[in-house]
């Protein structure tokens, strides 16, 4: 009887492009009339943000803008003042090759930035970001399912991976006006605004994809001769349109914030008028599962087996974490006066499985930032970057090979105690996804030579073997050709590995 192979097609994801990519920004500025002299800079934010991409071909063409925030104080020595400037640069990348279905993820972040003033009325800034560009692509790929024919023994398992993915974005502006509370003093200037974007709310309906979600939005502002702080949060509903999506999909939408522009509103400086923009990026998934053969033989006849690595773009274990981290900012005369706000942010984050296989390790740097007035009555914003390693139990149904997380700080407080002692704490959520392996060893072929015959050392039906604790009877099946079936039927074994180590029988199959 010949041999008779079953083949499946496996899409696997293919890594098309993985590096980054480097832009400077520089920024010579001379203040306009109306603007005081500049008497003490406080501080620069530069902010790099993608606001669009496309691929065509083998070519990646995005958009890159840097938003740039300098505050300063004039000779008066006490009202901030602020300049805000935007550096726009189209950037392409040449991938090599035209990707399939391409998924693209481009994470954008600034590497340094040097900012002086020249003289009273010029500001001169030097800096660099950087972009991490990652574009993956789709191949099918032939992978053995079945065999019958020549006593060919296969080593299968199941495999789920995506067989189907789509992908979209949106992008959504929300304009609201918000009013200050009654003990608010009034707004004579903007100094800081950050806006974040929560979670999605996902729902499928009519084969649209809804998406609801808010976004949080903190802004530090001049008022009263001191420095204020507000927050609020916009709505936001939107119909996503993917074609092809049915609720076979696993569906996610991440939203990402594009721009988030605050100023007084023209009726007066009790209102504060919120122009902002996010991406909403969906993400829809398709799962399926095949079985695949790991390895293969032949009991009775020579077979060579072609054994390939495929990957398989696997379904994650998703699940939520967080964590606390403080740290000791300042004591003694180095405590600010008046603390106004303090906030921060995870930078630098990098994963691994810990060396115990049941762990993931998180590390990273957290800068912690304050608006705060210090003993000579002067506003400072200062910096402290702090490193940090969590390490975090996976759940003793998840295990896994590598692993993603996106870090995000959900809230930062402080303390001064009693004994002049500045800390600061940052509650940190965490989104971990656990790959079970990077790639999956499969059979992509099998020849039978049926020229010949395995010699075997002797002439015999069975044979004593001496087997070891959690031995993989398969191991054994192949060393001895015969079949798996037959030494678990012939030892009474529960399951295709030895619970405990002891004399097995080997039944010799033809």
């Amino acid at each position: 009887m010949e041999l008779k192979l079953n083949r499946e097609t496996v899409p696997a994801a293919e890594v098309i492009f993985d590096g980054v990519q480097e832009q400077s920004v520089e920024l010579d500025y001379i203040l306009p009339d109306y603007c005081p002299d500049i008497f003490r800079l406080i501080r620069c934010d530069t902010s790099p943000v993608i606001t669009e991409w496309s691929v065509s071909g083998d070519r990646l063409t995005y958009e890159l803008r840097c938003d740039i925030h300098i505050l300063y104080c004039g000779e008066d020595g006490s009202e901030v003042q602020s300049v805000d400037q935007h550096r726009s640069f189209t950037k392409t990348v040449e991938l090599g090759r035209s990707p399939v279905s391409p998924q693209v993820r481009l994470t954008p972040k600034t590497d340094h930035v040097n900012f002086r003033a020249v003289n009273k009325r010029r500001l001169d800034l030097r800096g660099a970001v950087s972009v991490k560009i990652s574009v993956t692509g789709q191949q099918e790929q032939q992978v053995v399912s079945d065999a019958e024919g020549m006593n060919i023994q296969l080593k299968r398992r199941n495999v789920e991976f995506a067989a189907s993915r789509l992908s979209a974005e949106k992008n959504v502006r929300i304009e609201e006006e918000m009013e200050l509370s009654a003990a608010q003093p009034d707004i004579s200037g903007i100094l800081r605004c950050s806006c974040t974007a929560a979670e999605c709310e996902v729902k499928l309906i009519s084969g649209k994809l809804l998406a609801k979600g808010e976004a949080d939005v903190e802004l530090l502002y001049r008022g009263g001769g001191n420095v204020e702080t507000m927050s609020f949060s916009l709505g936001y509903s939107q119909i996503i349109d993917v074609e092809g999506l049915d609720d076979s999909f696993g569906c996610t939408v991440t939203a990402e914030v594009v721009s988030c522009d605050i100023s007084p509103a023209a009726d007066g400086n009790r209102t504060v008028r919120c122009e902002a923009e996010l991406r909403l990026c969906c993400r829809a998934v398709k799962t399926a599962s095949v079985m695949i053969a790991e390895d293969a033989f032949s009991t009775v006849y020579p077979c060579t087996v072609e054994l390939s690595d495929i990957r398989a773009e696997q379904i994650p274990a998703v699940y939520d974490e967080s964590f606390r981290h403080s740290a000791r900012l300042a004591e003694g005369d180095a405590v600010p006066q008046t603390v106004y706000s303090m906030w921060s942010e995870a930078k630098n984050i990098n994963t691994r499985i810990g060396d115990d296989g049941r762990s993931v390790v998180i590390s990273g740097m957290l800068t912690y930032s304050m608006a705060a007035k210090d003993r000579s009555g002067m506003i400072v914003m200062p910096d402290r970057d702090e490193a940090f390693e969590e390490t975090i139990a996976l759940p003793d149904n998840i295990s896994g090979s590598s692993v993603s997380a996106e870090v995000r700080v959900r809230e930062t407080s402080y303390d001064i105690s009693a004994e002049g002692v500045l800390t600061a704490k940052a509650d940190i959520g965490v989104k971990l996804s656990v790959y079970s392996s990077d790639s999956v060893k499969a059979v992509t072929d099998i020849t039978v030579d049926d020229s010949a015959r395995k010699e075997r050392d002797g002439d015999y039906s069975i044979k004593l073997y001496f087997g070891i604790e959690n031995e993989d009877v398969w191991d054994i099946a192949k060393r001895y050709s015969t079949s798996v079936d037959a030494i678990i039927e012939e030892n009474d074994l529960a399951g295709e590995r030895l619970e405990k180590g002891g004399m097995l029988l080997i039944p010799i199959v033809s």
